[in-house]
């Protein structure tokens, strides 16, 4: 909508006997999506489409600069002003007879019939739609996604994503789930992508392939990167540094791995460069810190990592033929001012975006920032933001690596997170896994009941509310609960959303408890901790499993949450705190947790045989249910050992064994609802525990689990 308008017009005929027609811009491929969604709507309402007469349309999709003289007279300059890029407003006019849907950009119109069709499908009606004026709180909303040819986690649970991960079906559909969720970034994450996509001028056998091979490895860049722009989606492709393929390190005699030398810049240089020329349709190019730079022996400084990326990646942009953004990652970092320095002298033609790890690697934990991914410790380095950054914004990187298998969706928490995270140099969340990819569904037992195809589409809840909250904080619960009755049924949404609202607290409050770093160092689903954090408290590696002990003497994340052997200390001294105890969690967990299994039973009445996917809905939600009250009960078990340990009372002993043989029923209800569902999946890190731990479910655990009944009988008291 930069450009004027061709105008594309659709009669939708028979809908209550009336003739409506859209009129909107054709050659603007954003909008086009967004009607040939609304056809569809059309269709399951029983509509039939016919092109008509711009004259009789009644529905108009308009920028300020193509507004027909006829609609002049109903819109005003105050309602063009209150529109920002990528927003929309609903305006009716003519005694609600026609419909102007005003944007001032093919996104923001985009949106605008998007909102229109989900109105439409959901109420079996447009003619009710609100006029309302919709803007969106955050300008990025980024999916990170790891490709899995190069990756950085090289294991089984990403090789078998290779085959989906190249067929462009699986793009369209993934594509369109980020276009109906206003998710409008998609970045692609490996450690060295160059050779999947150019055939490097001067390092031609950087690449193993050969002249077919590349070429149909570019015609699918070319189809995705394509495909994305006429959906308004921005890609990235992000590098992680300095690394070179295998091949190139043969061909060319250097080290894959920190190799600082003069051929390996150049190469890097002029790769960027010839990836920017070479793909039209990709918005920008991005770089990460840490691993290879030095960063764990010492051998570069902050100031050395930042040299490098200016003399290459920077470069390259200047030297391409067209701007692209750049996205600069903070992860471990260690001199924010050596950052800035390198962003300043870029001179960008856009704000550079600086990711920060928010809460690390797992930000599905509390919305108060406690620690980042910046410096080794956690520590938080405001120089990244003070002063405020005019050149650059920061976007929070929200990383899951806490459930893989289950679904969630947790409205509220987004909501408190952007409220409590977004000031003005802040324009931008990041959504996304190191250690899953969502192709492949590879956990799923197949079932009548299992309706999806690929893994993102049982996931739908996790991106419709991060994304639609992104765009808009105050998007309300109905809108969530709407989506459940569409797919199963009217009625099911509200208490659905409910249980799943309630559920989803459970790996929110385990992160929060239980400080960790990085990726390994929690798996909420699993009550996995299969490597130690920096966190002081005990590792005992019997398992990857967060063993009794390991649960008690650890770190919280939540500054407002107390650690079991703080409150025992609290206790046995007679002091009080206005932090949250394990105990008053251990109720609020239980609390949810029950509400949830109420609503769970109340919904598996309304199961039919035509219900696809519900009872897998509910499923996981009791699943996490049960998971809750383990957690509760956990915490209980924990206070009272303490107790016993820092008072020889048997009584707290005693107590403490009862409640964990109570974990163990609940845990065997988390193996009943699981182990006909879904197979041992390798997606967790066992390399410490060898043939032991080689894939993840919940039933292998149960031992661990009756481990630590053990452990509580043969605790001693701490003389």
């Amino acid at each position: 909508m930069v450009s004027r308008f061709t105008f594309l017009l659709v009669f939708l005929a028979g809908f209550s006997h009336a003739q409506v027609t859209i009129w909107a811009d054709s050659t603007a491929a954003p909008v086009l999506f967004a009607v040939q969604k609304l056809n569809r709507v059309s269709v399951q309402q029983g509509q039939k489409l016919i092109v008509k007469e711009k004259e009789k349309a009644t529905v108009w999709v308009v920028s300020q600069a193509d507004l027909p003289k006829s609609l002049t007279a109903f819109i005003t300059e105050k309602e063009w002003a209150a529109i920002q890029p990528e927003g929309y407003a609903h305006r009716w006019i003519k005694n609600k007879t026609q419909l102007v849907i005003l944007a001032k950009d093919a996104l923001g119109a985009q949106y605008g019939v998007l909102e229109l069709a989900e109105y439409w499908q959901i109420n079996g009606t447009y003619k009710t739609l609100p006029n309302k004026t919709e803007n969106p709180k955050l300008e990025y909303r980024i999916v990170k996604f790891n490709v899995p040819w190069s990756p950085y986690r090289d294991s089984p649970a990403t090789k078998l994503h290779i085959e989906t991960c190249r067929d462009l079906r699986y793009w369209e559909k993934f594509l369109d789930m980020m276009a109906e969720n206003r998710l409008n970034v998609l970045s692609l994450w490996n450690n060295h992508p160059f050779p999947y996509l150019i055939r490097s001028t001067n390092f031609p056998l950087a690449t193993s392939f050969n002249e077919t091979e590349m070429k149909d490895w570019q015609r699918f860049w070319k189809a995705l990167f394509r495909m994305a722009k006429e959906r308004g989606i921005q890609t990235f492709i992000v590098n992680w540094n300095i690394v070179v393929s295998p091949e190139f390190a043969k061909a060319y005699n250097a080290k894959e791995y920190n190799d600082r030398s003069e051929l390996v810049k150049r190469y890097t240089r002029e790769s960027v460069t010839q990836l920017i020329d070479e793909y039209e349709d990709l918005t920008g190019i991005g770089v990460t810190l840490a691993d290879w730079m030095g960063t764990f022996d010492g051998k570069m400084s902050p100031q050395e990592r930042e040299d490098w990326i200016e003399g290459t990646f920077v470069a390259g942009m200047k030297a391409a033929k067209r701007p692209v953004k750049f996205l600069h990652r903070s992860v471990l970092a260690g001199d924010p001012m050596a950052m800035r320095g390198v962003i300043d002298r870029a001179n960008l033609s856009e704000p550079a975006l600086v990711e920060i790890k928010f809460n690390w690697s797992h930000g599905h934990s509390t919305p108060t920032l406690a620690i980042t991914h910046d410096y080794h410790s956690g520590k938080l380095d405001e120089r990244f933001w003070t002063p405020s950054p005019t050149n650059y914004h920061i976007q929070w990187m929200i990383r899951n690596e806490d459930f893989f298998i289950l679904r969630w969706g947790q409205p509220d928490f987004i909501r408190k997170h952007i409220a409590a995270n977004t000031p003005d140099y802040v324009n931008g969340y990041f959504i996304g896994s190191e250690g899953y990819i969502p192709a492949k569904d590879y956990s799923q037992v197949n079932s009548p009941v299992k309706t999806w195809q690929y893994a993102f589409e049982k996931q739908w809840l996790f991106y419709k509310t991060w994304g639609r909250l992104l765009y808009n904080p105050t998007t309300p619960d109905a809108v969530f609960a709407s989506a459940f009755d569409l797919k199963y049924g009217k009625g099911i949404g509200k208490p659905l959303l409910q249980a799943y609202q309630l559920a989803s607290n459970v790996p929110l409050r385990l992160a929060s408890f239980h400080r960790s770093t990085w990726d390994y160092t929690l798996y909420s689903e699993g009550f996995i901790e299969a490597e130690p954090s920096d966190s002081k408290g005990v590792f005992d590696r019997s398992s990857p499993f967060i063993s009794i002990d390991e649960f008690i003497y650890h770190e919280t994340l939540d500054p407002q949450l107390l650690s079991i052997p703080a409150y025992v200390a609290n206790v046995l001294q007679s002091k009080t705190s206005a932090q949250t105890s394990p105990l008053a969690l251990a109720d609020s967990a239980e609390k949810d947790s029950k509400n949830v299994l109420q609503l769970v039973a109340d919904l598996r009445k309304k199961v039919t045989k035509q219900s696809g996917a519900l009872t897998s809905e509910l499923d996981d939600a009791a699943t996490w249910a049960y998971l809750g009250l383990y957690f509760a009960e956990k915490l209980r078990a924990g206070v009272a050992l303490e107790l016993y340990r820092q008072t020889g009372d048997e009584s707290q002993k005693k107590k403490s064994v009862e409640m964990l043989k109570i974990t163990l029923s609940h845990w065997d209800n988390v193996v009943a609802l699981t182990k006909n569902r879904y197979l041992p999946t390798p997606h967790v890190a066992t390399q410490n525990y060898k043939e032991n731990f080689t894939v993840f479910s919940w039933e292998l655990l149960r031992p661990q689990v009756m481990r630590d009944i053990e452990l509580a009988e043969k605790a001693v008291f701490k003389k």
